[in-house]
């Protein structure tokens, strides 16, 4: 059982909350990921299969609805709620969706260490805890039994529902973000991953309507109210200019800033592959919006600085890209065709290294080693 304070100041029995347990699992993959260092994993696999198997002990026929856990904590619950707008997300749907997580990743650190075993016992576990989801939380119409936004994203993020309904609830997610006039009602544990769930499938319109809003609950609430820094509540200053309990409402708190993520990740498209981590592979794969005409934003590796800046102006699309030193990237340039891509004044046949892999929706793929380019391509 992962404590909810480390050191375990708060004594015996105050751990095993899903979302904050599972840190011991999401970190050193992410580690692994961001460093490429299997050492991470190396130290850390005990432990990140110690929780999982913690979490399969307190389970009936692999479903996790017991114990303590803090839910999708400061979620959108509007004052005296009697319409039932609260976005209230049942607990053990939650755990379930982290129990699979926690899992997916054992096996991912599984295969990078060669323990083959427990891959072939884990992934037997993992089916077994996405059947129990089924079974228990989704309806035959595709409908969760919380039908709130938190639910659909981790839902959809963590591959809990059959291959064949995720359409269908992307679309309720999408349809439920509109019913709250284009409102967020996420709380901790679904905030990190609803922009990331709404590109995967389709939605990053909605994504950005989200990014840009300006009235409670959204992002920049805060800064229009006079935030400098990330707030622990959506409204730590209410409308009314009144504050949140003093017991509890930090303005100082990084959780609702997992946005930051999806910036870097999707607006300026800087990502990671896991066939090659510590982005020695690296994707570049800006997703533009007419809610933006520019974007530029680096990132320090263990290889030398990426890149990713783009600029829109009159249909015209300016990209320069920068792939540090024995590394390579997979860049997805927004065109009709690769005919319309220029790098350099240059065509991109002409480019030393270039290689156009295909199209991808609106996208040309192209592979290139490490240097600086500038593409440019018609919209």
């Amino acid at each position: 059982m992962v404590p909810f304070v480390i050191p375990n100041v708060l004594g015996p029995g105050a751990g095993g909350s899903t979302g904050w347990a599972d840190v011991c699992t999401i970190i050193p993959w992410n580690m692994y990921l961001a460093y490429g260092d299997k050492r991470t994993l190396e130290q850390q696999y005990s432990s990140m299969k110690a929780w999982v198997d913690y979490m399969q002990s307190k389970s009936k026929n692999n479903l996790w609805n017991t114990g303590f856990h803090f839910g999708d904590w400061l979620f959108y619950r509007p004052f005296d709620d009697n319409d039932g707008r609260s976005a209230v997300t049942d607990k053990y749907l939650i755990a379930q969706c982290f129990y699979a997580y926690s899992t997916e990743l054992l096996i991912k650190a599984a295969k990078v260490l060669g323990k083959s075993d427990d891959v072939t016992t884990y992934t037997a576990l993992l089916a077994s805890i996405r059947d129990a989801f089924v079974k228990e939380y989704l309806t035959p119409n595709g409908r969760l039994v919380s039908n709130t936004q938190t639910a659909y994203v981790l839902a959809l993020n963590f591959d809990m529902l059959p291959e064949s309904q995720r359409a269908a609830a992307a679309q309720r997610l999408a349809d439920n973000v509109k019913s709250y006039g284009n409102h967020l009602t996420t709380g901790f544990l679904g905030t990190p991953y609803l922009c990331h769930v709404l590109t995967r499938f389709g939605y990053t319109d909605v994504a950005y309507q989200l990014l840009f809003q300006q009235t409670y609950p959204s992002w920049l609430y805060p800064v229009k109210m006079g935030a400098t820094t990330i707030w622990e509540r959506w409204d730590g200053i209410k409308p009314d200019s009144t504050f949140e309990t003093p017991s509890m409402n930090s303005f100082n708190h990084y959780s609702y800033g997992a946005i930051g993520d999806w910036m870097y990740r999707v607006i300026a498209g800087i990502d990671t592959y896991e066939d090659a981590p510590g982005y020695k592979h690296i994707k570049i794969q800006p997703h533009l919006t007419d809610r933006l005409t520019y974007a530029d934003a680096t990132l320090k590796t263990y290889y030398g600085t990426v890149r990713s800046h783009w600029k829109t102006d009159k249909g015209k699309l300016q990209m320069d890209v920068e792939v540090p030193a024995n590394t390579r990237a997979t860049v997805y340039i927004p065109a009709s065709s690769s005919d319309s891509i220029k790098e350099s004044d240059a065509g991109l046949g002409s480019v030393k290294g270039a290689k156009v892999v295909g199209k991808e929706g609106n996208y040309v793929v192209v592979e290139i080693g490490s240097g600086k380019y500038h593409f440019v391509s018609t919209r």
